[in-house]
Parts: structure tokens; C-alpha cells; sequence
């Protein structure tokens, strides 16, 4: 990782301050006023129509960071009051990683933009903190979401602000060099308005195998879902951290976090598939049985972690960090995060994390996932408004993205003739506080992606697609996750948990067939 490339020095943040308010800002006044009515009327709603099922949160955190052509960040500051700019906002991702790194970053968002602002970044149970937020009527001016589908919820309560005319009317938001243009179609409604804006770039996901493991197994890279039996069988009987001590699980996932990669071996695609204008959820079609036959053959033989029906993300990557599995399902971005992490613990390691294509289905073909983007979505009861979209350009330029990736100035990193060298804090933060990867092409990285980040952003690009978020999904995932990890797990015969599955999903109306 080359952590001195040197860079030259920029700023677009003396426009952001002096940018005055154009006519479309006094027509979202008045339909401010319509928002909120319907917002205090469908708060209680919105509560009971989102479930509390887990989020993409922690998705895609990972490595990489960059600047533009040069910095801008240090020495720079916004002319404009703190005290007429004031900001709310609620995070899951973006921020300090640290209570006293995040009074900070506060304070660095200040100094560089006069915006004054405060980040509440929950420590567990997100998804609910924002759905009470939203519900209750709590004020933030910016909330941090990352699933499509309850966006699209959100956006039917009447409860988020449209922003075409804010994104068309931005000089830098309606560049396609800093966001393409066909990427915003991602964030519209029915009504083809734009409701928020990206937070960062999405990646995707597929397995990660210990490449080191399958090299000292001598093990070929799996392709066919057979292949990754033998291989993850392997990893769970032949020491592969050679302890001498059978200790080891051939896989672990988190729920039904990601098993796309999987399911690929059956053609099978999470969440909703339109088939002649009919909502289907292939997951819960007949054809899902064997793959939910092949995942209970893997519990009942001991090579998946027992424990994935209730892991969080968090311990399915600790057992991988910890030598205690060989392959795990996950983002993109988390391979060098994963390779760093052991890297920085001891730099002779043989560890090495590796992105691998999914199961090759019965046409050659293969399905991995793209992940719904994480995007910023302005409350439509927000107090401040005009300081919301001035932090959302100020997020998509250099010295937003830099403070995104990189960190803190003088925390995370330090500048000198435009050269950046991480602190140890910066190198342990891996370059993500919020924006691990970005859409805009004027900024560029001044550090070498981490480990192996590459190679698995370029299957992403091969094999990945986006899913298809309707409303409903959220009410329809719960039926289909309780299912299929009952049949995952053994405790119920697959071909019953998919037929109880369709059951339930017709009768609530959330498949047509």
C-alpha cells in the first residue's frame, strides 16, 4: 500500500459557501408544509408497516481512499456563520469511530463548511432508531439509510423530502462525472422524483475464502457448488490452521446475509423478480429446495457454523479474522479491510482473504449480489433544510469525500506539499468513515486500494445486479428468512418450510404467484 503518493491541491468548497438560493428552494417551502401534515398523519403507520429486520448496515465498509487533485481540506474554512448553518443528522455509518473522534469529525465538518453540526450514530438497533424517529416525529435534518426497500416505503408515507429540483439544480450533484446520471434512477419514486442522494458508492458481495488455506490444502478455487462442498468440507476436517485440533467450520454466514453467491448454483435471485408483470421471490420457489437441502447437509455434517441463524455480521467476520472459519459471505470492500486488519496485527501473516466468483448455475451463468446504496434522505419535517443540501454537495466534493475516506486532518492523516501519510489511528481506521469508495471521478485516490479489494470489485462488476426493492419486501422477508433458516438449519424438511413460505407470503399478498 503506497501511502505517500504524492497529489496536487484543490478546493470546491469556496462555491458551496457562496452559492446563492436559487427559486426552486422557496417552492419546497411551501410543499414542507404538505410533507409534515402527512408525516405527523403516517408516522404511527410507517412503524407498523417496516419490520426491524436487519439493514445492509455495515455494508460495504472497507478501504481505499483518495483526493482529488490535491487536498483542500487542511488550512481551508467555509466563510459562512456556523451559527446561521445547523445540522441534525442520524448515522449508521458516516462519523468518528470513536465518541471523542466523532466530536471532531463535528467539528471538522465546521471548520470546513461553517455548517454547525451534531451525528447521533447509534450503537445498535438502527433500523428502529430511524422508524421511531420518522414515526414520533423527531427532527433531524438528514438520516442515513442503506435498504431500497424501505426508502420506497418511506417515500409512499409522504415522509421524505423530494429532492429533484435540489439535485437538479446542484451544479455538482447534476455532473455525471460526480454521480452518473443513470445511477440517480436507483433513488427515484413511482412518480420518477428523486428522494435522496448517495452517501457513497456501493459495492457487492460474494464469498471470501482464506486463499492461504486452499494453498496449503492444495485445493483448487471452487466454481461449482460441489466444488465449494469439497472445499468448505475440507477446511472443516484437515486443519487447515494446523493446530492439531478439529476446530475450524468450513463456512459461516450471518442469517441469510448474502448467500446469493450460493443460490447462484440454482439461478435463484434474492428479494423480488417480475415474471409477466407477476410478483415472484425465487427464494421461495420449489426450485430453492436443494439449495436449502444442500446448507442443512452442511449443518448436519458440522462444516457450517452452527451459530449463523443468529450471528450479526460482526461475529461471522470475528470467527474469520480468528482462524476459527474459511470462508465467509460479505462486501467487496471487507477483503482488504479483513487483510488489513491482520496485516497490522502481524506483517508476516499468512492470512490472506480472497474474493471468489459464486456457484456457476445449470446455464454457466453466475448471480452475485449489488448492494442497495447507502444515501442520505432529508426528513420532510428537517429544520434545516438549505444546510442539509449544502452538506450533501459539500459530501460529494473533495474535501467531503477526504474527510469520508480518510478521516480527520491531523487524526487520521497528515499533509504535507500534498502528500498524505496516515496516522497509526488513520491505518487502523482503514480509510472509511463513511465513504470507503466514491461516484465521483474528479477526486482521486491517493493510496493503492487495500489487499485484494481490486479483484473482487472487478467480479462485482462482472456478476453482480441490483435487487429489486417493492415496498412490500420488508413484511415479505421476514416469511422468507424465518423459512429458510429453519430449513437451513435442519429443524424443519425444506420442502415444508417452502411450501409453508408460499402459504404465508399469498395469503398476506405478497407474491402473486
Amino acid at each position: 500500500m503506497n501511502f505517500n503518493s504524492p497529489i496536487k491541491t484543490s478546493s470546491r468548497l469556496s462555491h458551496l459557501a457562496e452559492s446563492p438560493a436559487p427559486a426552486w428552494k422557496k417552492q419546497k417551502t411551501r410543499s414542507r408544509i404538505t410533507l409534515l401534515v402527512s408525516l405527523l398523519t403516517l408516522g404511527s403507520m410507517l412503524l407498523s408497516a417496516c419490520g426491524t429486520s436487519s439493514s445492509n448496515a455495515s455494508n460495504g465498509s472497507g478501504a481505499n481512499a483518495s483526493s482529488a487533485d490535491g487536498s483542500a481540506s487542511a488550512g481551508e474554512t467555509s466563510s459562512a456563520p456556523a451559527a446561521d448553518m445547523k445540522l441534525r443528522i442520524l448515522s449508521s455509518n458516516v462519523g468518528g469511530k470513536t465518541p471523542e473522534e466523532m466530536k471532531k469529525f463535528e467539528e471538522e465538518i465546521t471548520r470546513l463548511t461553517g455548517i454547525e453540526v451534531t451525528i447521533e450514530k447509534p450503537a445498535s438497533d438502527y433500523d428502529q432508531k430511524v422508524l421511531t424517529a420518522l414515526g414520533s416525529g423527531e427532527k433531524y435534518d438528514l438520516i442515513e439509510g442503506s435498504d431500497l426497500g424501505k426508502l420506497n416505503t418511506f417515500i409512499d408515507q409522504g415522509v421524505t423530502m423530494d429532492l429533484t429540483d435540489f439535485v437538479q439544480g446542484s451544479k455538482e450533484l447534476s455532473d455525471p462525472t460526480v454521480v452518473p446520471t443513470e445511477e440517480w434512477d436507483q433513488l427515484k419514486g413511482k412518480d420518477g422524483h428523486i428522494y435522496a442522494v448517495f452517501s457513497k458508492f456501493q459495492g457487492g458481495t460474494m464469498p471470501i475464502v482464506r486463499k492461504d488455506w486452499l494453498d496449503k490444502l492444495h485445493l483448487q478455487e471452487p466454481k461449482t457448488l460441489d466444488d465449494y462442498y469439497n472445499v468448505l468440507k475440507a477446511f472443516t476436517e484437515q486443519d487447515p490452521d494446523g493446530n492439531g485440533k478439529k476446530d475450524t467450520y468450513g463456512l459461516s454466514t450471518s442469517g441469510l446475509y448474502d448467500i446469493q453467491g450460493f443460490m447462484s448454483a440454482a439461478g435463484l435471485k434474492y428479494r423480488y423478480v417480475m415474471k409477466d408483470g407477476k410478483r415472484t421471490i425465487p427464494y421461495a420457489s420449489d426450485a430453492a429446495i436443494p439449495m436449502y437441502e444442500w446448507f442443512a447437509k452442511l449443518t448436519k455434517e458440522g462444516i457450517l457454523d452452527p451459530n449463523f441463524v443468529t450471528n450479526d455480521t460482526a461475529k461471522m467476520r470475528n470467527l474469520f479474522l480468528t482462524d476459527r472459519v474459511g470462508m465467509i459471505t460479505y462486501w467487496d470492500a471487507w477483503v482488504g479491510m479483513l487483510n488489513n486488519t491482520r496485516q497490522e496485527e502481524d506483517p508476516n501473516t499468512s492470512f490472506q482473504a480472497e474474493a471468489v466468483a459464486g456457484a456457476e448455475g445449470p446455464d454457466g451463468k453466475i448471480i452475485l449480489r449489488r448492494g442497495d446504496p447507502d444515501y442520505w434522505m432529508v426528513p420532510a419535517n428537517a429544520e434545516h433544510v438549505e444546510a442539509a443540501e449544502k452538506f450533501l454537495e459539500f459530501w460529494h466534493s473533495e474535501p467531503g469525500i477526504i474527510l469520508g475516506s480518510l478521516g480527520i486532518e491531523g487524526e487520521d492523516y497528515t499533509k504535507d506539499n500534498g502528500t498524505y501519510t496516515l496516522t497509526e489511528t488513520g491505518k487502523e481506521h482503514g480509510m472509511d468513515h463513511g465513504v470507503p469508495f466514491w461516484y465521483n471521478e474528479n477526486v482521486k485516490a491517493p493510496f493503492d486500494k487495500l489487499p485484494g479489494v481490486q479483484a473482487a470489485q472487478d467480479l462485482v462488476k462482472q456478476y453482480a445486479t441490483l435487487e429489486l426493492s417493492l415496498p412490500e419486501w420488508s413484511d415479505a422477508e421476514k416469511i422468507v428468512t424465518n423459512y429458510a433458516l429453519k430449513a437451513m438449519s435442519g429443524s424443519m424438511p425444506a420442502a415444508d418450510a417452502v411450501k409453508q413460505m408460499q402459504k404465508e407470503l399469498k395469503a398476506a399478498n405478497l407474491i402473486d404467484e
